[in-house]
């Protein structure tokens, strides 16, 4: 294919896509902005594209035009189809799709990488994203609970690992310093299959709340991956789409850690020390304080300010619309109602904000934790749905607990509180949540959904 466009309108149409990244990425920052940094996320995309054809000597466009029909008849129904609470999962596929394309990008490009830089930037490539695209398929694996989300660990762990990252510097080292051979194209194979082994085995040892976390970390992987791939190709525009997903993953992950009151470091290799923050599962049998639908009704009915915490458990349930239903059936008495968003409440950071903006909740409603937590104290009601460890008290009385540091909504702080909750399971951390027997807290037991349909018919029954 003759190359239609010059360099300088390559190189303005780039900059054009670029910037378009830039502001999806400035969007995404705030739940009223999201969709439309979302579209112009994906302008950007399809400028740098149609780009990429009208500016290259391609070959093999049939070929070219099949994969990308395949891979948009796959993706356009998963995308289209995937439950909320399944989204954490579909950002780790896509996201190990990332990187495991740029690793086998690198690799073909291998055989004619003649300068040493260029074949750093390739191993580079291949290793990151071979983890990226390993670890990924772990993490999608444990959130899908193909497999256990508890930490898997075994004596040994630790030395395999830094074994295996040795094996991978001398394999990287051979390819970047040894003459271009058949050899070694074969030592970026095993470079590439050491990479894979290296992000299982960095995934295995994480579970329970910290898997999403990872997921980010996994995202910067891929960004660097896809820069370092805009080195081997020459392309300016993946150096910078690259550097801007791995900055943002980077920030991404230290919020989120820092959300858990945690280090990345503690997160990623706690499981050697036992500081997951997987525990037990094991169901409480102590005594607490049940109720009715119609009381918890008349509770909330007569509150003059109520603050209902959202969780995973309203995500399972899609009660996300009966929720807002009944926060306007609140309002329409005269009460005063907010949400109050946890940044690692649900699966991944906007989780909650994103399900309830799909219900039309008012986005001023949503009051994320910094700005919530000096209002429990006016509440008449906090309203737990689904949540329990970011509102386990644990996080601050308990030294030794799994989630000790990580900061949490003050829903204690409020003179009523009610759970909705399925059973006394507990949650991710695995810890009991001691407010569940605090005298002012009364739960009430079923599907979040089920429940708060009762609620809300009860409430419009007053």
């Amino acid at each position: 294919m003759t190359p239609v466009l010059d360099a300088t309108w390559t190189a303005l149409l780039y900059l054009v896509a670029a910037v378009c990244f830039i502001l999806a990425l400035k969007g995404l920052s705030s739940p009223k902005h999201a969709r439309r940094g979302n579209l112009v996320g994906a302008f950007g995309a399809l400028v740098a594209l149609v780009t990429v054809f009208l500016s290259s000597r391609l070959g093999n466009i049939p070929w070219i035009l099949a994969a990308i029909a395949v891979g948009a008849a796959i993706a356009a129904p998963v995308a289209r189809r995937v439950q909320m609470t399944q989204m954490p999962q579909l950002v780790a596929l896509f996201n190990g799709v990332g990187g495991g394309a740029a690793a086998l990008v690198a690799l073909l490009e291998l055989p004619h990488a003649d300068d040493a830089w260029v074949r750093l930037a390739i191993v580079f490539t291949l290793l990151v994203g071979a983890v990226s695209f390993a670890g990924s398929a772990v993490t999608f694996a444990k959130l899908q609970e193909l497999m256990t989300t508890r930490p898997i660990a075994f004596p040994g762990l630790p030395t395999l690992m830094g074994a295996v990252l040795l094996a991978a510097v001398v394999a990287a080292g051979f390819v970047v310093v040894l003459p271009l051979s058949a050899g070694s194209t074969v030592v970026a194979v095993v470079l590439l299959a050491l990479g894979l082994v290296a992000g299982v085995l960095l995934v295995l040892p994480v579970g329970g709340a910290d898997v999403p976390i990872v997921i980010s970390l996994l995202n910067a992987f891929t960004g660097l991956a896809v820069a370092a791939s805009g080195l081997v190709l020459g392309n300016v525009l993946l150096v910078v789409a690259g550097t801007l997903v791995g900055a943002s993953g980077t920030i991404l992950t230290r919020l989120m850690a820092a959300a858990m009151g945690r280090s990345v470091s503690h997160i990623m290799f706690g499981a050697f020390r036992g500081g997951s923050t997987a525990g037990s599962t094991a169901v409480s049998e102590r005594p607490v304080r049940s109720s009715t639908a119609e009381d918890v009704a008349i509770l909330l009915g007569y509150a003059q300010k109520v603050i209902i915490v959202p969780g995973y458990g309203l995500a399972v349930a899609q009660g996300q619309h009966t929720a807002a239903e009944l926060a306007q059936a609140l309002e329409a008495r005269g009460t005063e109602v907010e949400f109050a968003i946890h940044p690692v409440a649900g699966r991944m950071p906007g989780h909650m904000n994103v399900l309830l903006a799909e219900a039309n909740v008012p986005y001023e409603s949503l009051k994320e934790m910094a700005e919530v937590n000096g209002d429990f104290r006016q509440a008449d009601v906090a309203l737990v749905v689904g949540a329990n460890d970011v509102v386990n008290p644990a996080a601050k009385s308990t030294p030794g607990s799994p989630i000790y540091g990580m900061p949490i909504l003050e829903v204690a702080d409020a003179k009523q509180v009610v759970f909705l909750k399925r059973s006394m399971r507990p949650g991710f951390a695995g810890i009991e949540n001691e407010l569940l027997y605090e005298p002012q807290t009364t739960l009430l037991f079923g599907d979040a959904k089920d429940s708060l349909t009762k609620v809300l018919t009860a409430v419009k029954a007053l």
